[in-house]
């Protein structure tokens, strides 16, 4: 994306955006009204795609600008009904890119199918018996979903876990096997679930247990993604605070997140604002990336924030985020819905692991704008201008209506909807 092609994106009218990314090649030259028609949900799929189906329930569709992820340019699809997030990450991503943008690093895509036995009277020759059999476990599993290992995935490996009887819980004890399965581009739920479920029986006989159930989980700790940021602090500088302070505010603000889970909770929601926005407009699961991502952040023992911001030796502040990503570019909804279909053409067709940095990368640049937010202007001067159009559109303006109501929405004392109402009322008169 070259300076400027795309400035004042945000101004322009919806015909004028989409004028604009057909004229830069973001998008094959068409009809405006084509490309719209494109991108709606037809009842027929639709209809097949759930049970029950009476409708389509719609998330506004945008853009956000100026990400540089590994040395290559991207504009972000994002379906979100927040009003300040597209905004936010364009800001961070633009401030990001002229410090040299982000930089990735995507462990092997391995994900976990867990099979749970209950009642083991020996526990060490039951381990034992399990690791024994490791090849002919995972052969099982490959012979039940043949198609991934012809296109070099398949079951890989086992791992073994022992949990102990919790008595306070009143709990039993269980012996878990974990099943790590290359799923290539799917994020391969239907497969590892077909996978356990085939070598159930096995492990019933090797251990005269019984498997209380045989499921993927998606805490997808084998597949994480991690991207990082370094900003020099001349680029941090704004009106009336030097790039020192705010770098060290930023600092001293994700400590805060990292020791009280009050905040991190919110913390991380913040980061989730991005990346749920951007895997539910590529068609993947947005409740299991969640799951997956809160987990992690446990992992110490104590819910922390997800991200890291540290100052590096010369100064520069440094940011790092790394989360579970057990998505995928094929298989679901991806290849049905069509607002699925002109994301990944917008992306330019990512690969699983090209699109893990893509997600990664905005939820690092999400928690940068909210955190450097927080500890500058505060968070709400940024929303509140936001939320002044959502009232204005409440209390019924449409057209140029909106963008004058929102300004005087700006100036005004109380800023509510009636207030909104009053506005355009005297408009209007």
């Amino acid at each position: 994306m070259g300076k400027n092609k795309l400035d004042k994106f945000y101004n322009r009218t919806i015909d004028q955006r989409i004028e604009a990314l057909m004229t830069e090649k973001y998008l094959e030259q068409r009809p405006i009204d084509d490309f719209k028609e494109s991108l709606i949900l037809p009842e027929e799929i639709a209809n097949h795609m759930i049970e029950n189906q009476i409708g389509t329930y719609q998330l506004p569709l945008g853009l956000a600008l100026h990400f540089l992820i590994d040395d290559k340019e991207y504009l972000l699809p994002m379906a979100t009904e927040e009003p300040s997030v597209i905004a936010a990450a364009s800001f961070a991503a633009k401030t990001i890119a002229v410090a040299g943008g982000f930089t990735t690093e995507i462990t092997d895509r391995v994900m976990i199918g867990q099979i749970a036995l209950k009642g083991i009277k020996d526990k060490e020759q039951a381990i034992h018996a399990i690791s024994a059999a490791e090849e002919e476990i995972i052969t099982i599993a490959n012979e039940a979903h043949p198609s991934i290992v012809k296109r070099g995935g398949g079951a890989c490996g086992i791992n073994i876990r022992w949990i102990e009887r919790d008595q306070e819980q009143d709990t039993s004890s269980f012996l878990v096997v974990h099943l790590h399965v290359e799923t290539l581009e799917a994020m391969g739920a239907n497969m590892i679930n077909t996978m356990v479920e085939a070598i159930k029986p096995y492990l019933e006989s090797l251990t005269a247990a019984k498997a209380v159930m045989g499921i993927l989980s998606n805490y997808a700790t084998e597949c994480l993604a991690t991207a990082r940021c370094r900003i020099p602090v001349d680029v941090l500088a704004r009106r009336g605070l030097s790039g020192v302070e705010i770098r060290d505010r930023i600092v001293e603000a994700n400590q805060f997140a990292i020791a009280d889970p009050y905040r991190a909770v919110t913390n991380n929601k913040g980061i989730m604002n991005g990346i749920d926005a951007l895997v539910i407009a590529t068609g993947n699961d947005s409740r299991a990336i969640e799951a997956g991502a809160h987990a992690y952040a446990t992992r110490s023992g104590q819910y922390r924030s997800l991200t890291k911001w540290t100052k590096a030796e010369n100064g520069d502040l440094i940011g790092e985020l790394t989360i579970p990503l057990p998505i995928g570019t094929v298989g679901g909804s991806i290849g049905i819905h069509p607002g699925a279909t002109f994301t990944h053409q917008m992306l330019g067709y990512p690969d699983a692991k090209r699109l893990e940095a893509i997600i990664v990368s905005l939820g690092l640049a999400q928690n940068f704008a909210a955190i450097r937010a927080l500890v500058t202007d505060g968070i709400q001067k940024g929303h509140m201008a936001l939320h002044a159009k959502s009232l204005a559109i409440n209390a019924g303006a449409t057209g140029d209506e909106v963008k004058k109501v929102t300004q005087a929405l700006r100036k005004a004392e109380h800023m509510d909807l009636k207030t909104a109402e009053q506005i355009l009322a005297k408009l209007r008169s």
